[in-house]
């Protein structure tokens, strides 16, 4: 009777014993995957969650540490959680390396795909563009506007002699080495970085058969550039381009003083004169056309790449002169001779009048 009694109980312990070892492995298999549930969460479910857009492009500066990151990601509104995107960032040694740059955030995205984007440095190019400009501080402002680099910066180095030389332009002639186009850049580009890119593409234009070109005109390239500038701010005709270009080296190669409106208007300064005065033509500076002869020092304004081939393939013909039009479309009217122009020059004066455009 005893032995049965301790075999019941021996029994009964070991059904509880095996009771709580299967408990405890239950509560241990419960846990585990509350814990892989929870790891799988931090990982890989969408943390991304832009709520306008189904995608933005995040900046991250040149120097920004992973506190700054931090900062941007929430001001942009685009971590849900930001201990859960922290806590990977750290286990995959992302916290000690911020790269800069420009990258394509797409909604829904993960705390592993965010992290794997912006620690592997893989930004998304942008496509730079400039045209229209007369000025150093146009350039700055509309460069700066599109990539990194501080306006302060690239109007710095437009003006600094010891820098520009190393490209062969001096302060008066650096403008001429900007072509205007479509370039892709990488947005987080220095003012450095980028004349550097531009002097290369500079390269790649005058390239042999142009240089030969601009020779056998008897200008050289820089010349062109300043010819072709004259061009483009009397025109935005470009079927005309090489017609205006013509009548400006017949004058060059006569001797003529170019007199070209433009001009004028870029060494004064203010470009919203309409009409040029008489007495604005006797403006002293080495730009005014009218009171000095031959091509001013630089360009007065970048030229496009349409102007700069229409100064190097201008059209041959005895033209000395144009004149606007006076129906003001924007196209010109040519002559041969002074007295022709001057009758052109009064019927655009009487139209300028009727329209009360007086300055």
């Amino acid at each position: 009777m005893n032995n049965r009694k301790k075999k019941n109980q021996n029994s009964f312990k070991s059904t509880i014993f095996f009771k709580i070892i299967i408990s405890a492995l239950v509560i241990l298999m419960f846990l585990c995957g509350v814990y892989v549930y929870k790891m799988y969460n931090r990982v890989f479910q969408p943390n991304v969650v832009l709520t306008t857009k189904h995608s933005k492009y995040l900046y991250i500066p040149t120097g920004s540490n992973f506190n700054d990151l931090k900062e941007l990601l929430y001001k942009n509104n685009i971590i849900l959680n930001l201990n859960t995107f922290e806590w990977l960032a750290e286990k995959k040694n992302y916290v000690n390396n911020v790269k800069p740059g420009r990258y394509f955030i797409k909604n829904q995205m993960s705390n592993n795909e965010l992290i794997n984007l912006l620690r592997s440095g893989e930004q998304t190019p942008l496509n730079l563009i400039f045209n229209n400009i007369r000025t150093e501080q146009e350039l700055a402002q509309k460069i700066s506007f599109q990539i990194e680099a501080d306006s302060t910066d690239i109007l710095r180095l437009l003006n600094d002699k010891e820098f520009l030389s190393k490209y062969h332009f001096t302060q008066q002639t650096i403008m001429s080495m900007f072509i205007p186009n479509t370039y892709e850049f990488y947005w987080n580009t220095s003012a450095t970085q980028f004349f550097d890119r531009m002097y290369n593409e500079y390269l790649k234009f005058w390239n042999d058969k142009r240089i030969k070109k601009a020779e056998q005109i008897g200008l050289t390239p820089l010349e062109v550039s300043t010819l072709a500038s004259i061009v483009e701010e009397e025109t935005n005709k470009n079927s005309e381009k090489k017609r205006l270009a013509g009548v400006y080296i017949n004058r060059l190669r006569k001797g003529m003083r170019l007199q070209a409106d433009p001009t004028v208007i870029f060494a004064i300064g203010d470009f919203s004169i309409k009409r040029v005065l008489k007495k604005q033509l006797k403006f002293d500076s080495p730009y005014n056309t009218y009171k000095y002869k031959g091509l001013p020092p630089g360009v007065i304004c970048i030229p496009s790449i349409s102007s700069l081939n229409a100064a190097l393939n201008y059209e041959k013909h005895s033209y000395l002169y144009f004149c606007a039009s006076a129906d003001f479309s924007g196209h010109h009217v040519f002559s041969k001779s002074l007295r022709q122009h001057n009758n052109n020059a009064r019927k655009y004066q009487r139209a300028l009048n009727r329209s009360r455009i007086m300055k």
